[in-house]
């Protein structure tokens, strides 16, 4: 089973749903995400019991599994991997020696909901990088009140070059358009054994040929899942909740570089599977801003 939000095929407007196999049917009573992640954990294990009339899957447009006020929020140098390639390509190593040790994690605001791109939809870098990579990472799904409710799939895009000429330059390295995806579907996690020990893969493909693959585990994530939210929730409201991508342990070489055209392919065991296609510069995502505004997103 996997919570998604797609395009109604009879009157045009997002529908929250489940989806089951070959069919997606529409939560009953219930209009939006924000409305399922303001119910406490009980609630909404009950709210998404009660749906309507089946569709087939295949046949709808899905969007981020996030809307109204929601956010996603990402983790910092949370796996080993991730702390030495911070480091090698810095030129302020220190400071992600210290955080990967620290009581206080790396927390930093990725995006609004409006602003997260989908399955299927292209993914950014910035014209001015130069050096960028995906970051693909489990991502936590909390409801208004601090509790975990799910799980789903984020590539956290950042600029290598960018970042490494100087740890401030962060929010340039991470905040941009097009710089967020999430899979379609949120895993309830009372569907999810053991969200500490899920294979994580990453696949990119050039012109249809492996360029890059990857593999790891989240039993190697340093930090609890509960705890980087209980920290995320201790200075803020989420009124309509907030996804949390929890840092990434797959990082290319330092002579890796992702293109115009790559095509991501990140796969978390038990969770679900994301695709993107890479495009560069802010015109490829001004429909967002667009369906934003229409009301279709």
């Amino acid at each position: 089973m996997h919570l998604v939000r797609y395009i109604s095929p009879i009157d045009g407007r997002p529908v929250p749903g489940v989806r089951s196999g070959d069919t997606v049917a529409p939560l009953a009573g219930i209009n939006t995400f924000a409305e399922l992640l303001r119910l406490p954990l009980s609630e909404l294990q009950e709210a998404v019991s009660k749906v309507g009339e089946e569709e087939v899957a295949a046949d709808l447009k899905y969007l981020p599994p996030l809307d109204g006020r929601g956010e996603v929020w990402c983790a910092g140098v949370t796996y080993e991997r991730s702390r030495g390639a911070r480091m090698e390509e810095s030129t302020e190593q220190s400071v992600y020696d210290k955080v990967y040790s620290a009581a206080r994690p790396e927390l930093f605001q990725k995006a609004p909901a409006w602003r997260v791109v989908v399955d299927g939809e292209p993914v950014g870098i910035r014209s001015d990088s130069g050096h960028d990579v995906p970051e693909p990472e489990l991502a936590v799904v909390a409801n208004s009140h601090g509790e975990i409710v799910g799980f789903t799939v984020c590539n956290d895009m950042s600029s290598r070059s960018i970042e490494g000429v100087n740890p401030l330059y962060v929010p340039q390295a991470k905040l941009f358009v097009g710089g967020c995806a999430l899979a379609a579907g949120i895993r309830p996690v009372w569907e999810v054994a053991d969200p500490k020990d899920l294979n994580i893969d990453l696949v990119i493909r050039r012109g249809g040929d492996e360029v890059f693959t990857g593999t790891t585990s989240t039993a190697k994530l340093v930090r609890e899942l509960q705890d980087l939210i209980d920290v995320l929730f201790l200075p803020n409201d989420f009124p309509d909740g907030v996804i949390l991508a929890t840092g990434t342990g797959i990082v290319p070489e330092l002579d890796f570089a992702l293109a115009e055209g790559d095509v991501i392919t990140i796969t978390i065991e038990e969770v679900g599977t994301l695709t993107n296609t890479v495009a560069t510069g802010r015109e490829p995502f001004a429909f967002l801003a667009d369906d934003n505004l229409e009301g279709k997103r």
